[in-house]
């Protein structure tokens, strides 16, 4: 277990990425976050969960494992029962399109997925859910066979034990219990399903299965189904495609909890966390009268490494949710003159930068990772930085060297050359408020940036 005090995105620390985020205020009153665990280079996820928990929204608990991918009994059990997720036989437009990439680069879907039926998967644990009922805590999983399961602990952090397999195939299931105490389970891919559980909260009747409650089609569906009821109003939150990719969180709502469901838009997109920026997954819950999404952020170049970050949100007097911006200031307050800004905190790339691992052993300690792999037009985006005076000097420290023009909302306010690390530069008219701060690389030989501080 580890305790670690912070408000700023990314939440935790960064050797913990932990995507597809679930949060849920549990009886105690505190805040649980029930996420997958990325912390292989090759695939999503891997065979455990962590869970995360904290009073108030700066004091995080990252929790000893709750399960391992290893504990289920079902999976690569040649007896165990096989449903089916996604139908191949009958690809939507979205698969159709990736079949295609994927022959583009050469890979053999046929092979693939026969490799798969002869059992050649680790035992990954996918996006998982949680609640609570009678004391007792029920944690719904996904595997990479796709299975899907339940688990039980007396603690919302678990350890969670007694997995039994469900009656269903796919991933990222959701689990949701209604104001009358009748518990609904969603899962699927490109097309949604959902059942009504039964009592015991383990099972579920196959033949009450409901098929396409959100397409990708009609709702722009890809994956990560999440429930929420607000007032009357259901609210389907998941990873949406009206952008192309599944970076965004989009949401439908309906009068009934197995819909009919309308798409209502985007909650927010982290397309521009990194250039290789791919799915997003995540949840909304009210916390101490305050709405927030929680959703992940990839780095390193690549899809995989994703990490919590949550933002507020508004839900307005006709029940739709405004957009937000990914930022880096998360759910504390904008940054203060003379504050710190790590590199790793900045939250909107464009070009080839992105946010790596830091191997200089002269600064890897204080800078774990830092901004790199930066070209001339390059720009990275921190929101937001906030003086009641004003703005008069800007620091940063950074490695190799290049020429950045310093935006504030995107007025220009000054440059600053680099060269071997620490440097400075005014900054001319940037009045008292708040603001976006962006740097613009004009050029760059082997610049990279661990810190940035406006004063």
């Amino acid at each position: 277990m580890q305790i670690y005090k912070n408000k700023r995105n990314p939440i935790l620390p960064l050797e913990y990425h932990i995507p597809d985020s679930e949060a849920h205020v549990m009886p105690d009153g505190r805040l649980y976050v029930y996420g997958s665990y990325d912390d292989r280079d090759d695939v999503y996820c891997s065979e455990k969960y962590h869970v995360v928990s904290t009073p108030d929204m700066e004091h995080w608990t990252i929790h000893d494992e709750s399960l391992n991918g290893k504990q289920i009994p079902w999976f690569n059990n040649p007896d165990a029962p096989k449903y089916q997720g996604i139908d191949w036989s009958h690809p939507t437009p979205f698969i159709q399109k990736m079949l295609a990439n994927m022959a583009a680069d050469g890979e053999d879907m046929k092979e693939k997925f026969e490799k798969e039926e002869e059992g050649e998967k680790p035992a990954l644990l996918f996006a998982p859910d949680c609640i609570e009922k009678d004391g007792k805590y029920y944690l719904y999983i996904c595997m990479s066979d796709d299975s899907e399961g339940v688990a039980v602990s007396d603690r919302p952090e678990g350890p969670f034990t007694e997995p039994v397999q469900l009656p269903c195939g796919g991933i990222d299931p959701a689990i949701f219990i209604d104001d009358d105490g009748q518990a609904y389970f969603y899962w699927g891919q490109l097309f949604s399903h959902g059942v009504k559980m039964n009592a015991d909260l383990k099972s579920f009747d196959r033949a009450d299965i409901v098929d396409d409650l959100v397409t990708e089609e009609e709702h722009f569906f890809h994956e990560g189904s999440s429930m929420r009821k607000i007032g009357d109003t259901y609210y389907y939150v998941y990873a949406d495609m009206e952008r192309g990719k599944p970076t965004s969180l989009g949401y439908s709502t309906g009068k009934f909890p197995m819909g009919p469901f309308t798409y209502q838009g985007i909650i927010i997109d982290n397309d521009g966390c990194d250039p290789s920026s791919w799915n997003n997954h995540g949840s909304i819950e009210r916390v101490d009268g305050q709405w927030y999404v929680f959703y992940h952020r990839c780095s390193r170049g690549m899809e995989l490494h994703r990490r919590l970050c949550i933002e507020k949100i508004n839900i307005l007097p006709d029940g739709t949710i405004p957009e937000v911006k990914m930022t880096s200031q998360g759910v504390g307050d904008p940054f203060a003159p003379g504050e710190a800004i790590m590199g790793y905190q900045a939250c909107g790339l464009s070009g080839t930068v992105f946010i790596g691992l830091n191997e200089d052993a002269k600064t890897r300690e204080q800078y774990p990772e830092k901004l790199m792999n930066i070209s001339a037009k390059d720009e990275m985006i921190f929101r937001y930085v906030k003086s009641d005076q004003g703005y008069h000097r800007f620091v940063i420290q950074a490695i190799g060297s290049g020429r950045l023009t310093i935006l504030l909302n995107d007025t220009e306010v000054g440059e600053v050359m680099i060269e071997n690390g620490f440097q400075t530069a005014d900054v001319i008219g940037a009045q008292a408020g708040e603001y976006e701060l962006k740097l613009r690389a004009e050029t760059a030989e082997g610049l990279e940036i661990l810190e940035v501080i406006l004063e």
